[in-house]
């Protein structure tokens, strides 16, 4: 049978691999062990290796589930978002991280690659990573935030970017830019919302395993989180009103042209009417024997165009 665990470490001293049957720590151990939530096998591995109910294991490897917390006394089960940096993929399909944890014993699982957990994993095997399982999960959430930073960051300069094109009248595919814009910001909002929450909630309902400077560490977590909130809804506020001049803008463009051709028709209205006269095939039309008759109606046609463009200029319609 093949194994669902990606990574099993003891965080005593340097990161050693654990044995990959025990989940469990032995006395004084400090372990940490990441499954693959995909892997078939995961949920049969979790029952037999490990103590956790059916309610924990359904929380790890659920396949679609939103950030919350679920405390039982000195147990909780945490499940948090990170922005998805994967090649290829859009930062607002957040990708998830399942954590449980008695402050001895870590169990996480994944369905995707969280570039946030291979930060964690690469420190711990140069051995400058956190030593217990506080700390780690700490660390992990410090880092899940500090990793949103540059996607927040360019969220900020694409909405620059569409606001200075917006001015510059430049709106060749701008519709569809905002528009996927303002679907990131609604998505990521939709997740670290309750996040915020969630890690507040942590902060003040963890067990006593959490040591007060740890849980003051996660409230400042959860401020740069919650500021980090504060950015997406600037940037979707931005993006809607520069949206909204770009529809203004589309209007007047539409408005200017429907105009010019009410001009265009208000002059040429009359002299239909008057060649359309002049064309009806009845006896007893003047000029049918004149040589100047032509003229003589270019030039009334022409003197018509005149006088209505100098009423429409006296009007200011022109």
């Amino acid at each position: 049978m093949n194994t669902p665990v990606l990574h099993q470490i003891s965080l005593q001293g340097p990161a050693q691999a654990g044995d990959e049957t025990r989940l469990l720590p032995l006395h004084g151990e400090q372990v940490w062990t990441h499954l693959d939530a995909l892997s078939p096998e995961a949920g049969d591995w979790l029952r037999e290796h490990s103590e956790l109910n059916d309610i924990a294991i359904e929380g790890l490897l659920a396949e679609e589930t939103r950030p919350r917390l679920v405390v039982r006394q000195q147990r909780l089960l945490l499940i948090l978002r990170g922005v998805n940096l994967n090649p290829g993929a859009e930062p607002d399909d957040m990708v998830s991280v399942r954590i449980w944890t008695d402050g001895n014993c870590l169990i996480s699982a994944q369905r995707r690659p969280l570039q946030s957990t291979t930060d964690i994993v690469d420190r711990l095997t140069q051995g400058e990573g956190p030593e217990t399982v506080p700390n780690l999960v700490l660390a992990w959430v410090d880092q899940l935030v500090n990793r949103m930073n540059d996607t927040i960051g360019n969220l900020e300069d694409q909405v620059l970017q569409l606001e200075e094109r917006t001015l510059d009248n430049d709106t060749d595919g701008l519709r569809h830019e905002f528009a996927k814009l303002r679907k990131q910001t609604v998505v990521l909002r939709r997740y670290l919302a309750p996040q915020r929450e969630t890690l507040f909630r942590l902060a003040n309902e963890a067990p006593v395993w959490l040591e007060e400077l740890q849980r003051l560490k996660l409230r400042e977590t959860a401020e740069r989180l919650a500021r980090h909130i504060d950015a997406i809804e600037e940037v979707r506020d931005r993006a809607a009103l520069a949206q909204e001049e770009l529809m203004s803008q589309l209007s007047e463009e539409m408005n200017a042209r429907m105009y010019l051709l009410s001009i265009v028709a208000a002059l040429f209205l009359p002299l239909g009417f008057f060649t359309g006269l002049l064309g009806v095939n009845v006896g007893g039309m003047p000029g049918t024997e004149n040589d100047q008759a032509f003229w003589i109606v270019v030039g009334i046609c022409v003197t018509c165009l005149a006088i209505l463009g100098v009423i429409f200029r006296n009007k200011k319609w022109v």
